[in-house]
């Protein structure tokens, strides 16, 4: 039987801790430990961890006298403690759903060469009882690592929220944790660092964990700041081209690629800017510097062209004719594409 580390950092989130705990616990025919880290909550969430140890001898708890903030939390519980098989990150507010672990141990027993595994994320609101996700078996994919990289610098985003994920111990330790100064973008860095020496699999047309969505959330309130956004996940690539010591011998064309892609993405939010008549609201010239800087050929790009066509046409005509003369239709139609490709293959 396949054991499990699964590591549930804590901050002012003892309301719902129980709801992580217990989906872990009543996880069958895995072997499995839970870890809650309290952040120095100081509003009673260390009682309610406390609570749930002493009623399961399988849950410990690791009590923080200062707040040591998410990235040292997550790496104390994962680099330090975790010893099973393979380890998990749940946060507090969300949770994984039956026989998550067991299809993802499963994959990975199946396929030594595998790092890390994951399927699709449930969106919840927090609402009891939990909604009912799909379990079925419905198979596997296993990606090449590389294959897989590539893929992530082609789209220049994430196609992981992070509770879906578990990895094998081992490479999560041997090639090291979230890293502290990408604070935003830590996960998908890390998934991609894990894909420059393994392989990675998907799980096809199951939930393995839900993802609770609320106010509160803690990229809520940073993706406000587009700018932010994307510099955090440049920054991300960045880390990743460093990184790559030989694996990937067009390090170069990647590079180059995802900044394109970058670039493109912040002269689109200009653009929507326009469409949607929030110009005054909206960072357009820092969106529009971001651009140049990160690909100096910015000005060659259709979205160039679309944005200052915009301008020309001003706030209130770009609006009006959006739907009729501009990008919207293909950019929805390319959206719910992409929704499309990633239900079916996870990439």
């Amino acid at each position: 039987m396949a054991s499990v580390d699964v590591v549930i950092p804590c901050y002012k989130y003892g309301s719902v801790l129980p709801t992580a705990v217990r989906s872990v616990l009543d996880q069958p025919d895995v072997d499995v430990r839970v870890l809650v880290i309290d952040d120095a909550s100081g509003d009673g969430s260390a009682d309610v961890a406390r609570q749930l140890a002493a009623e399961d001898s399988r849950v410990q708890v690791v009590e923080h006298v200062r707040n040591k903030g998410h990235i040292a939390t997550y790496n104390e519980g994962l680099l330090e403690w975790a010893s099973a098989d393979y380890c998990a990150l749940l946060s507090a507010d969300d949770a994984l759903t039956p026989g998550a672990l067991r299809r993802a141990t499963r994959l990975m027993d199946a396929h030594p060469e595998v790092g890390f595994t994951y399927g699709r994320p449930l969106h919840w609101d927090g609402s009891e009882p939990l909604p009912l996700a799909r379990t079925a078996d419905k198979g596997w994919t296993v990606y090449n690592g590389h294959s897989w990289l590539r893929r992530r610098f082609a789209l220049g985003e994430g196609c992981i929220t992070s509770p879906e994920v578990v990895v094998r111990t081992e490479v999560q330790q041997k090639y090291g944790g979230y890293d502290p100064d990408l604070r935003h973008t830590g996960d998908i860095e890390m998934w991609m660092r894990f894909a420059l020496h393994t392989d990675v699999g998907y799980l096809r047309g199951v939930d393995q964990a839900y993802y609770r969505v609320h106010g509160n959330n803690m990229s809520a309130a940073y993706y406000a700041s587009q700018v932010a956004d994307l510099r955090q996940r440049l920054a991300a690539y960045v880390s990743i081209v460093d990184r790559m010591d030989g694996q990937l011998k067009d390090k170069a064309d990647l590079d180059r690629q995802v900044r394109r892609v970058l670039a493109k993405d912040a002269l689109r939010r200009a653009g929507r800017a326009y469409d949607k008549g929030i110009t005054a609201e909206s960072p357009i010239d820092e969106l529009v510097d971001f651009a140049v800087e990160t690909f100096p050929e910015a000005a060659s790009l259709p979205e160039w062209h679309t944005l200052k066509l915009r301008e020309r046409l001003g706030t209130k005509t770009a609006r009006t004719l959006s739907p009729l003369v501009l990008t919207a239709p293909a950019r929805r139609i390319r959206q719910h594409a992409r929704v499309f490709r990633w239900e079916q293959t996870g990439i």
